[in-house]
C-alpha cells in the first residue's frame, strides 16, 4: 500500500486551470464517491481552495491510479488529459507524506505561516471521515499532520509576524497603544485595505468606529458592519481631536491632512498619540505631518517595507520548520511500515496459540486430576513463556519493517514460523516409516 498526494497548486498550474478544476461543497460528495469507487483507491480525502485542488490518499497501484485520477480531472475540467498531465504533480509514501504535513502546517501556502490553510485542511478532513472514506491510515495520517502543524506554529514564528499591509498597521498600532480597547477609530474612504484594516481593529475590540466618505451612503453601509458611526466627509476634521487611529484611503489628489491642519489637532489631543495609517495613493497625508510629536504616521511604503521583512523572518522560520516535517514524517513512515507487518505477527501469534492449545489439551489429557485452578496457573505460565519468546522478535521484526530490505525481513520471520514445518516433519516421518 502506499500513501498518494496528487493534484495542482499554485506552484504548478496558473489560476485559469485551477479554477477549471475547482468545484462546489454540493459536487464534493459526488467527486469523492467517485473516488472511493476505483479499484485502485482504498481511502481518499480531497482538498479545494482557491490555491490548490489535491487528492491525497491509499492506493495499491501507482500506474492505474494516475490514468485514473487524469480521467476525472480532465472531466471535472473539460481539459484534454495531455495538458493536464503537464500541470499535475505525483507524489507517493515520503514525498507525499511531507508535502501533507507542509501543507496543513501552511509551509506550502503563498503566504507562509497564513491560517485560514488549517481550516480548510480540516474541513476537507472531516467531510471525508463522514463520508468514510477516510479510514484508519488516512485518519491517523491527517491527526499526525494536524498536530505536526500545532507543533510548527508553537514552536516556530513563522504566523507571529504580520505579512499582510492591513494586518502590518494594525501590528503597528498595537505596539504603539497596546491595548486598543478604549480607541476610536476614523476611517476616511472607504478603499479594500482600509477596510481590512478596519475589520482587524474591530475583530481586536476597538472603542468605536467611525467612517467618513465622498458617497455618504457608502459610509453608512460600511459604518453599520463595524457597529459604527457614519459621517459626512466635509465634517471628518471636526472628529479628528477624538480619534486616536486614522486610516485614510481617498482618490484626493492632493492631501486632505497638513501639518498645519494637523497642528491644531494635536494641540486639542494634549500629549496623547495619533497612529495614521495612510494607504493613498497619491497620499492623503503630507510626509511633514510625521515631524508633530506624538504623530506617527505610515503610508503604504513603510508598511511594505515591513512587510518584506517579516516574510524574510517567516522564511527563516520556515527553515526550522521543514526539520520538524522530516523528523514526524519519519516517525509516520515507521508506525506505516509496523502496520504492514502487523498481519505477519497476527500470524505467528496465533500458530503459536494453535500449538499451545494443541499441546495444553494433551497434557491435561494425561493429567485428568488437575484441578480448574491449576489448569488455570499452568495456562498462565505457558502464555508468559509465548509472550517472552515472541517479544525479542517481534520487536526486532517491528524495527525492520521501515528498513531498506523490509521485504525480505518480513519473508524469513514469516517463514521460521510458518505451519508448513510441522508438514514437513510430518512427511518425513511417513518418509522414514
Amino acid at each position: 500500500m502506499k500513501i498518494f498526494a496528487i493534484g495542482v497548486n499554485y506552484k504548478t498550474a496558473s489560476v485559469e486551470i485551477r479554477e477549471k478544476l475547482a468545484f462546489s461543497n454540493d459536487e464534493y460528495n459526488n467527486i469523492l464517491k467517485s473516488l472511493i469507487s476505483l479499484n485502485c483507491i482504498y481511502e481518499v480525502c480531497v482538498l479545494s481552495t482557491c490555491n490548490r485542488v489535491e487528492i491525497y490518499g491509499i492506493t495499491d497501484n501507482e500506474e492505474e491510479l494516475k490514468t485514473e485520477i487524469l480521467k476525472i480531472f480532465s472531466e471535472l475540467s473539460s481539459l484534454p488529459e495531455e495538458i493536464l498531465e503537464k500541470h499535475l504533480f505525483f507524489y507517493f509514501d515520503n514525498t507525499a507524506i511531507k508535502h501533507i504535513f507542509r501543507v496543513a502546517a501552511s509551509l506550502d501556502s503563498m503566504v507562509i505561516g497564513e491560517p485560514q490553510i488549517v481550516c480548510q485542511f480540516k474541513d476537507s478532513f472531516q467531510k471525508a471521515k463522514q463520508l468514510k472514506t477516510a479510514r484508519h491510515i488516512l485518519t491517523r495520517l491527517f491527526d499526525k499532520a494536524l498536530s505536526v502543524s500545532k507543533k510548527i506554529r508553537t514552536s516556530t514564528g513563522i504566523s507571529k509576524r504580520a505579512v499582510s499591509i492591513s494586518y502590518a498597521a494594525v501590528e503597528l498600532a498595537k505596539k504603539i497603544f497596546g491595548d486598543l480597547s478604549d480607541k476610536n477609530v476614523l476611517l476616511i474612504g472607504a478603499g479594500e485595505m482600509a477596510e481590512l484594516a478596519a475589520k482587524h481593529l474591530y475583530d481586536l475590540g476597538v472603542k468605536h468606529i467611525f467612517v467618513a466618505n465622498r458617497t455618504f451612503e457608502k459610509a453608512v453601509e460600511l459604518a453599520d458592519r463595524f457597529s459604527g458611526t457614519p459621517i459626512k466627509f466635509e465634517k471628518f476634521p471636526e472628529f479628528l481631536p477624538e480619534m486616536d487611529i486614522v486610516i485614510t484611503s481617498t482618490g484626493a489628489r492632493k492631501p486632505i491632512i497638513t501639518k498645519e491642519s494637523f497642528k491644531s489637532v494635536m494641540k486639542k489631543r494634549k500629549g496623547e498619540p495619533v497612529f495614521i495609517f495612510d494607504i493613498s495613493v497619491p497620499r492623503n497625508v503630507s510626509e511633514d505631518v510625521n515631524q508633530l510629536e506624538d504623530v506617527y504616521l505610515y503610508n503604504i511604503d513603510d508598511l511594505k517595507g515591513v512587510v518584506d521583512r517579516n516574510l524574510e523572518e517567516r522564511k527563516l522560520e520556515a527553515t526550522r520548520a521543514e526539520y520538524i516535517i522530516d523528523e514526524e514524517a519519519r516517525k509516520f513512515e515507521k508506525w506505516l511500515a509496523q502496520i504492514e507487518v502487523s498481519p505477519v505477527i497476527s500470524k505467528v501469534r496465533h500458530f503459536a496459540n494453535e500449538i499451545k492449545s494443541y499441546q495444553l489439551e494433551k497434557l491435561f489429557n494425561q493429567m485428568p486430576y488437575l484441578n480448574e485452578k491449576e489448569r488455570e496457573n499452568i495456562e498462565l505460565a505457558v502464555n508468559a513463556i509465548i509472550n517472552k519468546l515472541l517479544h525479542r522478535p517481534t520487536v526486532y521484526i517491528k524495527d525492520k519493517a521501515s528498513s531498506q530490505n523490509a521485504k525480505e525481513y518480513i519473508k524469513i520471520f514469516e517463514e521460521m514460523f510458518s505451519p508448513k514445518w510441522e508438514t514437513r516433519k510430518k512427511q518425513t516421518k511417513t518418509y522414514k516409516n
